[in-house]
């Protein structure tokens, strides 16, 4: 997830360091009121700390593990299907309507694919949305069904970003994680039914410009787009301490090296593999708590004597 992890914006074609705000590049016809306008200037300061979290800019640096990158791609999956899900609920509704682009836009069939590469055609039985993606997701459904008004802030904040730096962070992954140059793993971050980006952009400001909205209301969208940005920094931290517990990188169909530290039902990565089966599931906790039981405490004392036996006979 930009946004998870498209939440900072760039410039297609632009270097991993090179990222410039999306709106630079908007026309000069536009009103200071424009929800656009209020839009940029409302979210600078969002869009600073998104950029600054630790998951982001170690991403942009190329240091992304594989599993780190596959649960990226999860919460992605999650925030878009309640996203789309809620875009369709209101595709008539005259608050939404004119930003209802879903050949162009939708995300969660690229998704999809992308789950399927990483996790094979059983991939549903393998993910488990997050404790940070669900209270994104839950508040985005909340939006759709109570605020429609303000769906559109949660739409900006997603689609415009991954239009933009999305299509740096595209180019970082495949090169890091060595994906294939045919694109698999990354067809989130294509957008088949867009010739030009750019073009695009300027024409989804100028259909929110166009909203039949009161001051008020666009006050409410701003803030509700700092609020997506707080849950996508969420999403972030979470990924990033994620990441600082897989010692090694896993391969593909195992388990990465768990250290033992913080609660492990907290873990999305481990939660999904252990699927709610009771038991511990990391090999960390697994061998500490056989290594309690008192049989298996007494066979391992007669192991480290026979051990000590022959090692002395050894040196005798």
């Amino acid at each position: 997830m930009p946004s998870m992890p498209s939440a900072m914006e760039g410039s297609e074609g632009g270097e991993e360091g090179e990222i410039l705000r999306y709106e630079e590049t908007e026309d000069d016809n536009v009103s200071p009121t424009d929800l656009s306008e209020l839009l940029k200037e409302g979210t600078k300061e969002s869009h600073d700390r998104a950029e600054n979290t630790q998951f982001v800019k170690d991403f942009l640096k190329g240091r992304i593990k594989k599993e780190l990158f596959k649960l990226a791609t999860v919460a992605l999956y999650f925030t878009y299907s309640a996203l789309e899900e809620e875009m369709d609920r209101n595709k008539d509704n005259p608050v939404f309507a004119p930003l209802y682009f879903p050949l162009e836009l939708h995300r969660r069939e690229a998704l999809v694919k992308d789950l399927k590469y990483f996790y094979g055609e059983d991939w549903k039985e393998k993910i488990q949305c997050s404790e940070a993606t669900q209270h994104y997701v839950d508040r985005i459904h909340h939006v759709g069904q109570h605020e429609p008004e303000l769906l559109v802030a949660h739409a900006y904040t997603r689609y415009m970003g991954d239009l933009s730096g999305g299509q740096v962070l595209k180019k970082v992954a495949q090169r890091a994680l060595k994906l294939p140059s045919t694109e698999e793993g990354i067809q989130f971050y294509m957008f088949d039914n867009i010739s030009n980006a750019q073009q695009f952009k300027q024409l989804y400001r100028a259909r929110m410009n166009a909203l039949d909205l009161d001051k008020n209301t666009k006050e409410r969208i701003v803030e509700e787009a700092n609020r997506a940005f707080r849950f996508n920094m969420q999403v972030f931290d979470e990924l990033d301490k994620i990441g600082r517990s897989l010692t090694e990188e896993a391969q593909d169909g195992g388990f990465p090296v768990h250290d033992g530290k913080g609660d492990l039902c907290k873990c999305p990565y481990y939660a999904d593999k252990l699927g709610g089966k009771a038991g511990p599931g990391c090999p960390y906790h697994a061998a500490l708590a056989l290594a309690k039981q008192p049989l298996v405490q007494l066979i391992l004392a007669a192991c480290v004597a026979v051990a000590a036996g022959a090692a002395a006979w050894y040196i005798m």
